[in-house]
């Protein structure tokens, strides 16, 4: 191709899908005229970025090492996270025209242009520490917007040292270390999906009021008993004590009255079984109807039975209930600039669907506002700023270890910070979820 059709070609007729594309055998050529930009922070850190050698050798870094692994993700043995939704825009160069001449018959690559993320640098660090050396994940949200302001995911890889690691990596069924437990891990949601079966009850019963349950400790239908944790005795609760307290035994019934086809309708409104605006994911799934026996659908109500949920997923409904029940399409490219710093392209916030309505929303946050104020979130309250919340205890084995889930939002002035948080054999919700939450609420707020 000559050298003015070739510029011609590269700035006006390649499309996204055409240089992403495994069948383009152009990507090569893309590559050798490109040097792959950066890839930045919302905050102007470098996550991503190709050093070039005296002798024209380049090699991609990751300043941060492990700390945006998954999300950021590697640029070699395939790729991954944003190395791959960006690529076209990291191949693209919207250097000034006659600087690409220029550079043509110098010999010289053109600069790839920069891709600016919604993620921040100082959240995603915090979580990532936070997270410690547990197993698990976290999501957080700007519910207005669909922003994707930190996601980290672990076990955790150095994307630094990907070629070298690559065949441990991939073998290591133990860890899953290449697993974006974020987006891809399924768990049971535990109490978390009280919330879907609060909104299923309000749709049939048109209110909360009114309701009462004598919580014993346990209940027992047909031979298939449900207990508190530890067996503890609420005593006579409203709906908003049932779900502060997240008693078991109040939801069960709740579950055996609503019953299987009508859980299954709601849940799948909240997107359960159903396509995610999202890249990379898998679905969520939902396997209750209306033939389900009365065990099953005990178990179901409260979050345990055959559900499993991604992290993900769970952070997109609370968004929704933080933005009045209107779901944002999750996004992580800000921006795109070219090497001078001119921007190139922006992405605007796009609705994705109408989750609830709006009242619906505000009574469920109602409800989670109870756990923080006065259940077992109480860890955030009086912080200095305003949670709504619900956590989460999903026992995974026989011997009842459990994960600890937490799903919630801060609302100060406005709802502006969804975040999803699970341990994985973290035990309750309030034991390990909620302290990482606090962290990421006090760096949102405080740092």
């Amino acid at each position: 191709m000559g050298l003015i059709g070739y510029l011609i070609y590269f700035n006006t007729i390649k499309s996204d899908d055409f240089i992403n594309s495994p069948y383009n055998t152009r990507q090569d050529t893309f590559a050798d005229r490109v040097v792959r930009g950066k890839i930045m922070s919302s905050d102007g850190e470098v996550l991503a970025q190709t050093n070039v050698s005296e002798d024209g050798t380049e090699e991609r870094s990751y300043p941060y090492n492990n700390v945006f692994a998954h999300v950021v993700g590697y640029d070699s043995n395939g790729k991954s996270g944003l190395e791959s939704e960006a690529n076209f825009q990291l191949l693209s160069s919207h250097e000034f025209f006659l600087n690409q001449i220029r550079n043509e018959f110098m010999g010289t690559k053109n600069t790839g242009d920069t891709v600016v993320s919604t993620l921040n640098a100082d959240l995603q660090t915090t979580a990532y520490n936070s997270l410690g050396d547990r197993r698990g994940a976290v999501v957080a949200l700007e519910p207005s917007t669909g922003k994707i302001l930190a996601l980290v995911s672990k076990p955790d890889f150095d994307p630094n040292t990907i070629s070298e690691n690559w065949d441990t990596l991939v073998n290591d069924e133990t860890n899953s270390s290449l697993l974006n437990r974020a987006t891809m891990g399924q768990y049971p949601p535990g109490s978390t999906f009280k919330v879907v079966t609060a909104l299923d009850y309000f749709r049939t019963r048109g209110s909360f009021n009114g309701f009462s349950f004598d919580c014993q400790g346990s209940i027992t239908k047909e031979n298939h008993t449900i207990q508190c944790y530890n067996g503890e005795v609420h005593g006579t609760e409203d709906f908003y004590t049932a779900f502060a307290n997240s008693c078991n035994c109040a939801f069960a019934e709740i579950g055996t009255e609503l019953g299987g086809a009508s859980l299954l309708k709601t849940s799948e409104d909240l997107l359960f079984n159903k396509k995610l605006p999202l890249t990379s994911y898998r679905k969520s799934s939902f396997t209750l109807n209306g033939s389900s026996g009365i065990p099953l659908i005990m178990q179901t109500a409260i979050g345990q039975g055959n559900t499993l949920v991604s992290p993900m997923h769970m952070a997109l409904i609370t968004s929704a209930i933080a933005n009045d029940g209107l779901l944002m399409k999750p996004y992580l490219i800000d921006k795109v600039t070219n090497a001078g710093g001119d921007t190139i392209r922006t992405t605007e916030p796009t609705d994705y669907k109408r989750l609830m309505t709006s009242n619906e929303a505000a009574l469920l946050g109602k409800l989670m506002e109870g756990v923080v104020q006065n259940g077992t979130a109480s860890a955030l309250n009086g912080r200095g700023y305003t949670v709504a919340g619900k956590t989460g205890s999903a026992e995974y084995d026989e011997n009842g270890s459990s994960h600890s889930w937490f799903i919630g939002y801060s609302n100060v002035d406005k709802p502006d910070l969804v975040v999803a948080i699970i341990v994985e054999g973290g035990g309750t919700g309030s034991e390990a979820a909620v302290p990482i939450a606090a962290d990421l609420f006090d760096a949102y707020y405080f740092d």
